[in-house]
């Protein structure tokens, strides 16, 4: 089939390279001309381990393909994705802004009688098809409403694994009412669920709000171990004694049962906080979504109340190394990192920082530029510093050279926020180390 992907963000690179690689042929479409033209000339603009083989393959064969121009874009293509960001309005709900606008321009260049499915693959609140069909038809008039149909697609992608996810998805979500719609997308969908997964059919709200549920669930978790991790500092347990014994229910699971910093990224703490939105715009207050987002919030004041403490509340003149920047590893995404709290936090108190991530110091740098140091490697970022803060758990960090860690800090100190190492090999090791939910070095020794 041919298919156009209105935005080449993380959603629709990935999704319209993955289309591709299944036989289709799609051409993505961006307003950004710049990276249009990196996209062209074979540069990947987005981290995402195994995007590129298949990106680069995928060009090559003539199947994936990029222009700035949306009529050129939809020119033949049976399914028009719409990939585009919704990024949080003043009031934390999500702007469509960017979608009704290409809806606007859809109408404009629709014909009737060529029909089209129109495929929100954005996370949207619930009755944006509708809106996006209201636009079409507002701009193009209501003799195109045989001309097209909206659909409800969410992505389920993690990013680290998109790849993977995408060409084996554990489920397709699908929101559609029109059943000419429904048999376009089993037929596009078919080939990634040849393994038996379901592809789900449901209206759009169902759909629409099917993706807000399982992102807010997952982000529900998190914060509850967080705050079970909480209780085991002050109770003297062990929370990952309490994750092993509690993850190995069934009806639990052991999936984000992981204290740390808090969630971050593109996606909950958005779309957490879009459904809080959207629920209090139907006059109901979701109360556990708001302490959700509290107890996200206090998780990272948390964390950084060791450092300072650590510290006697003197942060000024201390040198910092911060290992991990994004926020998960195999991504350089830093949007909404935990890192990026506990770097503001630092510099805002006197410290100086100097970090280290394998993917996504570029990315900081465009937000701190010459405010904190960038080193070469990880051990090299440690050199004179008085702590190590732990804020991102790459595969690289976790059995790293202690004997050349105490060689290169000024003091054996390391405040780990994602539990990367034994609590009682550390201590034989001589570190000063706090984790998360963990009695450490600052509590034995008392």
């Amino acid at each position: 089939m041919k298919i156009a992907v209105v935005g080449t963000g993380y959603v629709g690179l990935v999704s319209g390279t993955c289309f591709a690689e299944t036989g289709n042929h799609v051409t993505c479409i961006d307003i950004d001309e710049a990276k249009i033209s990196k996209l062209e000339a074979g540069e990947v603009t987005i981290y995402e381990p195994g995007l590129e083989k298949i990106f680069t393959r995928n060009i090559k064969d003539g199947r994936l393909k990029f222009t700035t121009s949306l009529a050129e874009g939809i020119k033949d293509a049976a399914l028009i994705f719409l990939a585009l960001p919704t990024p949080p309005g003043e009031d934390g709900s999500a702007d469509l802004k960017y979608i009704l606008a290409v809806a606007a321009d859809l109408g404009k260049l629709l014909m009737p009688g060529d029909y089209k499915v129109i495929v929100d693959k954005s996370t949207v609140p619930v009755g944006t098809c509708d809106k996006v069909k209201e636009a079409i038809l507002k701009s193009g008039g209501n003799e195109l409403a045989a001309s097209f149909d909206v659909v409800s697609n969410p992505e389920f992608l993690r990013e680290g694994a998109a790849v993977d996810d995408f060409m084996k998805p554990d489920r397709v979500v699908i929101g559609t009412s029109s059943e000419k719609a429904k048999k376009i997308m089993q037929r596009l969908y078919e080939p990634f669920v040849r393994q038996g997964n379901p592809i789900i059919f449901m209206d759009e709200k169902s759909a629409e709000l099917t993706k807000y549920a399982a992102n807010s669930f997952l982000a529900t978790k998190i914060s509850f171990m967080n705050e079970i991790a909480i209780l085991c500092e002050k109770m003297g347990a062990n929370v990952d004694m309490v994750r092993r014994g509690i993850g190995t229910d069934f009806r639990i699971g052991k999936h984000f049962l992981y204290p740390g910093l808090g969630y971050g990224g593109s996606c909950f703490p958005k779309d957490v906080q879009a459904l809080a939105r959207s629920s209090s715009g139907v006059a109901y207050d979701f109360k556990i979504l708001n302490a959700v987002m509290e107890v996200n919030r206090l998780q990272k004041e948390f964390f950084v109340s060791k450092i300072s403490n650590y510290f006697a509340n003197s942060l000024a003149g201390k040198k910092i190394a911060l290992w991990g920047l994004a926020f998960k590893p195999n991504t350089d995404d830093i949007r909404e990192a935990p890192a990026l709290f506990v770097i503001d936090y630092l510099l805002n108190n006197g410290a100086s920082v100097t970090v280290f991530d394998p993917e996504a110091m570029p990315n900081v740098k465009t937000v701190y530029g010459d405010k904190v140091s960038f080193a070469a490697s990880q051990y090299d970022a440690l050199k004179e510093a008085e702590a190590l803060v732990i804020c991102t758990e790459w595969n690289e960090f976790r059995t790293p050279d202690f004997e050349l860690i105490a060689s290169q800090l000024k003091s054996k100190v390391i405040f780990d926020g994602r539990n990367l190492y034994d609590v009682e090999a550390m201590q034989q090791l001589g570190f000063h180390y706090e984790s998360v939910g963990r009695l450490g070095s600052a509590d034995t020794n008392n």
